[in-house]
């Protein structure tokens, strides 16, 4: 008998994601649990294996659609019991929703349709979408299909539940304060191809997240970077003699690594950078816990999986973890959860080159730093130059909360560790 294949629940508050593949195909004989498909949310990639063994019949999308919780995947032919399906929403409320209008005046509906897919990373919203909420089944979905957070809106029916009019009123005023915000307009391109031979290719999903998300921390973080270098000589004799006990645990011990633990006892002494402004409430929140996040190159784009508790694990336990989440990134293995909750970040480009450069902050975060490539250079220390393997560093920092002089101290701290290690911090 046929039964739907549909996307199941993949996180907490992911409502939607993006179908990166599809692997499968009409007339193929699949078994229980086999992965069917691999969806992308929020930089993270799922495998969604198929609930029920059988023929493929159908498939319902397509690669680079965008697909939703309990939305129809695939139609296989199984012999198994069938499930009894989902009843179907009364019609009645239905029509609530698509009641005709007039071609001159458009309605929310269509207002919100044409926004909805940006109301949620522009302005932040969580989907929880919680049961707890009196609403009906068909009003739950309208705020779904909209992108909204139905546990936000205020009903103003009987016993506060919330009617279809309450969710067009939330959306009306959700567009309007993103307009407040500022979302970039973005201008037209011209036509290329009138100057010469021109290949057009879509932005994949982690793309387009990332360029979302550094336009909403230009426009909304006012940054500064400092820019100074550490002579890690003695830091490299520490690494080269700490190497192979660190090898025998099954990590590598690398300058990220070491620049790891050295940051987070750099959040602990500067507890300013371990915090977040919340410009709405006029607050900083401290944070007690150090979370860092560290940048990883991979051939899908810039992912950044976050280090727990880094103040709390050893070097050792940091060098094993950092090389598992970077091969997880690089294979697309990391979770939602994974890539969320860092208060500070790490970019080291040092493998690549570069004298220097300027990063972007995170949302939600106050600072990061940029870690470039190392070089031989004589200094003058003690009255004559001798030789130093100087690494620059820079520090982007939100300027509503860290003054000039506090970058500065941050940075030269981080500096004097490095230089001296045997004695600052082992």
């Amino acid at each position: 008998m046929r039964k739907d294949i549909k996307l199941p629940e993949i996180a907490d508050n992911v409502d939607t994601g993006y179908l990166a593949r599809i692997l499968v195909s009409v007339g193929d004989v699949i078994e229980e649990d086999q992965s069917i498909i691999e969806v992308e949310t929020d930089k993270a990639t799922t495998d969604i294996p198929s609930p029920y063994g059988g023929k493929i019949i159908d498939i319902k999308v397509n690669a680079g659609d965008e697909i939703r919780v309990g939305q129809t995947i695939m139609i296989v032919e199984s012999g198994d019991v069938e499930i009894e399906p989902i009843p179907e929403e009364p019609k009645q409320e239905e029509t609530v929703v698509t009641a005709p209008v007039k071609e001159e005046k458009p309605t929310i509906e269509k207002e919100v349709s044409a926004q909805a897919v940006s109301l949620t990373p522009v302005l932040n919203i969580p989907t929880s979408y919680g049961y707890s909420v009196p609403a009906s089944p068909s009003v739950r979905r309208f705020a779904r299909e909209l992108g909204l957070d139905i546990s936000r809106v205020k009903g103003t029916g009987l016993g506060g539940r919330i009617s279809d009019n309450d969710v067009k009123a939330f959306a009306k005023q959700t567009i309007q304060d993103k307009a407040t915000l500022g979302k970039p307009d973005y201008a037209d391109v011209p036509d290329f191809s009138q100057w010469g031979s021109i290949k057009n290719e879509p932005m994949s999903r982690i793309r387009q997240i990332t360029a979302e998300s550094t336009v909403n921390s230009w426009q909304t973080i006012p940054q500064v970077v400092q820019f100074d270098k550490a002579d890690i000589l003695e830091v490299e004799k520490f690494r080269k003699m700490s190497k192979a006990i660190v090898e025998k645990a099954g990590g590598k011990l690398t300058m990220t690594a070491i620049l790891l633990k050295i940051s987070a006892l750099a959040l602990k002494q500067f507890p300013k950078f371990n915090a977040s402004v919340d410009m709405k409430n006029k607050q900083i929140i401290y944070k007690k816990y150090v979370n860092i996040g560290v940048a990883v190159d991979t051939p899908q784009g810039l992912l950044v999986p976050i280090v727990r508790d880094v103040d709390k694990k050893s070097l050792t336990e940091l060098s094993v973890e950092l090389g598992e989440l970077a091969e997880k990134a690089r294979n697309r293995k990391l979770s939602s959860e994974e890539m969320q909750g860092g208060n500070f970040t790490i970019s080291n480009l040092g493998g690549i080159g570069g004298t220097a450069f300027t990063p972007i902050v995170y949302p939600n975060q106050v600072a990061i730093l940029g870690v470039s490539r190392s070089s031989m250079e004589q200094i003058y220390r003690d009255g004559q130059f001798v030789p130093g393997n100087m690494l620059p560093l820079s520090l982007s920092y939100d300027h509503r909360l860290i003054d000039g002089a506090d970058g500065a101290r941050f940075l030269r701290w981080l500096c004097g560790v490095l230089e001296q290690p045997f004695t600052s911090w082992l």
